[in-house]
């Protein structure tokens, strides 16, 4: 099989595709592997709702669930099993792209009990568990990145496990990020372990926060406002790159610890499909193409790249004064982005607890 001309070049310039999806029926059909084998895909994203998805939709699970059930486990163990059992699937079949790319690529993604999200104990505790489950070294466990979260980062990489750090939405909390896995890093650099076997990903979402701030746009209503629909999500994302330069490009911190073998936090733009018709359906990919980045991808927006996606080499790098004007002129026009962006937050971490429950009461 040949790769895709257009994910091909998508992965030349620097972007590590990622599926944002998994399920058992993926696993089952060979549809991951035809996906690695003609797409580029080189790494796999959940979320508690991709799983409520695939719960709820067929009866891959049911058997599975059934059994469990009848030997006494209770439903929030027996969906946690059937999800794990399906993560270490996944590793495994993408173990020659993590073998390839020395553990960059190759990764799986599994999150955290998001009900967990401002309890860092406990959040450090099922992050050692979820672990220690799936039993594979190309596993990644997400923390989402609440102030709870950050102290929760720097345990989990200190202990050695390996971070996806999820619901990032604003340059000052993805900032706080890079601050909480370089800290875990020098912890276990003082330990003695073995930098170049810890790796991370922080994932900054996209099409989410053009979905908030247009809404508040349309509700201004001015020439003005409405001219900056659909620029918040892409500007956001190139101020973080710029920020993610700055730490790991230019600051002696992050030096120090890559001459002791650290690697770096990768920034990764999720919520990558559009949400808006109006709107390009490749715009999150297209416009976020930058060395050393990862882009989640959900299967339609894949093939929507794959058909017509225009990859033209970096469209991020030395772009953040431009992006700081949509920034200013979003505050002109009346729009609060720090309140946007605690309620992207706030909603987030509420969405992936409701899918989580559900999930579990089904």
């Amino acid at each position: 099989m040949t790769q895709n001309p257009n994910l091909a070049a998508l992965s030349a310039a620097g972007v590590s595709v990622w599926l944002d999806d998994l399920s058992r029926s993926l696993l089952q059909s060979g549809k991951l592997r035809q996906l690695i084998d003609t797409r580029s895909v080189v790494g796999v994203t959940t979320n508690p709702s991709t799983f409520e998805h695939a719960l709820a939709n067929g009866r891959a699970y049911d058997g599975q669930i059934a059994e469990l059930t009848a030997r006494g486990t209770d439903i929030g163990t027996a969906v946690r099993t059937a999800i794990t059992d399906d993560v270490r699937a996944a590793c495994d079949v993408l173990r020659p792209q993590w073998e390839g790319s020395g553990g960059v690529d190759g990764r799986v993604s599994i999150e955290v009990d998001p009900s967990l999200a401002h309890d860092t104990d406990a959040t450090v505790t099922q992050v050692v568990e979820l672990a220690k489950i799936v039993d594979r070294p190309n596993v990644l466990i997400k923390i989402p990145a609440t102030a709870a979260g950050l102290p929760a980062i720097t345990a989990a990489l200190a202990k050695g496990v390996s971070v996806n750090v999820t619901l990032i939405f604003s340059v000052q909390r993805y900032r706080a990020v890079m601050d909480a896995y370089l800290a875990g890093i020098e912890s276990a650099l003082h330990a003695g372990a073995d930098l170049s076997q810890i790796h991370s990903v922080a994932s900054l979402f996209v099409s989410r926060v053009d979905t908030e701030v247009d809404k508040r746009l349309e509700a201004i209503g001015t020439d003005e406002a409405l001219a900056l629909r659909g620029q918040t999500g892409i500007a956001n994302a190139r101020l973080a790159y710029a920020a993610y330069q700055q730490v790991f490009e230019a600051e002696p911190r992050y030096a120090a610890l890559r001459a002791a073998g650290a690697r770096l936090q990768r920034p990764l733009w999720a919520s990558t499909g559009v949400k808006n018709a109006a709107y390009l359906d490749t715009l999150y990919v297209t416009e976020l193409v930058a060395p050393n980045t990862v882009s989640t991808i959900p299967e339609p927006t894949l093939e929507a790249v794959a058909d017509h996606g225009v990859v033209s080499g970096d469209t991020v790098t030395g772009k953040a004064a431009q992006a700081q004007e949509v920034f200013d002129r979003l505050t002109a026009v009346g729009i609060d982005l720090h309140d946007a962006f605690a309620l992207l937050e706030h909603d987030g971490v509420s969405k992936f607890a409701a899918s989580w429950s559900r999930s579990v009461q089904r």
